[in-house]
């Protein structure tokens, strides 16, 4: 329990800082939007691409645990689309939101706890996990901007323009080129990138708590509801019914099981921000998993890490 809730505390202070700051206007909204596009573009492909290049395959299981990845991403990105053609209650982009907030996880909190639970070696294959779910999670998530984004793309073109543009999915495969080639990251270029990745949790978080809208989240149940429960309950369960299919176990499991039941990324609100979502939506989402995360996550560990 109390492994959960330091990794989850600093998080939320941040976030409620964030908020505090934009209600007194400390900073102007064309300065928060700037700090948004700032660790969009700059801080968070900065700390992918320094985490990714100096990781390793090697001696890892990661056939078994990249099929667990794709497969529990996809059902759960097909059960939401499911949702969306046969339940279209919501307009097309509060569905992105309701989308980024069943498929995306925070790496800070998975990597955080794989640390505390695991130690070095959870650490490690922590890091190998989120390099997989980063890529693909990416991927399916600018797809459905794309498709029901207010900027939708029109044509293959435009659409292919978009997906490998994204400064996530080019920093990820920045690092892996790095890792795979045995070149990593090494003296001042580590160093330059270890500063930069650094300050990308505390902006994004911060610009995370300066979108909240707390009166609003009243307004967002439906949505809230859905992705909730296919960030906490579909994603985490099915996880561990492939790991169990799989034969994986130990550390390696362990590991995987965290990665799926952490809240949603605190970065979505920035994405959706960029790319034409429902940033109040998403917003809402993200503060209700988070907080809700302290109850949650033990109760999922208790069951799955027992």
């Amino acid at each position: 329990m109390n492994t959960f809730s330091t990794a989850l505390a600093p998080i939320m202070v941040l976030i409620l800082i964030g908020y505090a700051l934009k209600r007194v206007n400390f900073l102007s909204n064309e300065t928060w939007h700037g700090m948004e596009k700032l660790t969009y573009f700059i801080l968070l492909p900065a700390l992918l691409i320094r985490t990714l290049a100096n990781q390793t395959l090697a001696g890892s299981p990661w056939p078994s645990m990249l099929m667990v990845v794709c497969a529990t991403l996809l059902l759960a990105s097909v059960v939401l689309v499911i949702f969306h053609k046969t339940r279209a209650s919501v307009d097309n982009a509060t569905f992105t939101s309701i989308f980024q907030g069943g498929i995306r996880f925070n790496t800070y909190i998975s990597l955080s706890v794989a640390q505390g639970l695991f130690g070095v070696a959870g650490l490690a294959l922590s890091s190998v996990v989120a390099g997989f779910m980063i890529v693909l999670i990416n991927f399916l998530c600018i797809s459905a901007f794309a498709i029901w984004g207010k900027y939708r793309f029109k044509g293959i073109i435009p659409f292919t323009r978009a997906i490998a543009g994204n400064p996530m999915i080019i920093s990820c495969a920045i690092g892996w080129a790095l890792s795979l080639s045995g070149i990593g990251l090494t003296g001042i270029a580590e160093d330059i990138f270890e500063i930069l990745g650094r300050a990308a949790l505390p902006f994004g978080l911060l610009a995370v708590g300066a979108a909240l809208r707390p009166e609003m989240i009243h307004g967002h149940v439906k949505a809230i509801t859905v992705s909730t429960l296919v960030q906490f309950a579909l994603k985490p369960l099915t996880a561990v019914l492939i790991i169990f299919y799989s034969g994986l176990s130990g550390i390696a499991a362990g590991v995987l099981i965290i990665a799926f039941m952490t809240p949603t990324a605190s970065s979505s609100t920035i994405l959706a921000r960029q790319l034409g979502g429902d940033t109040e939506t998403m917003a809402s989402i993200i503060t209700f998993q988070t907080l809700g995360a302290f109850i949650i996550m033990p109760l999922l560990a208790l069951v799955f890490l027992s």
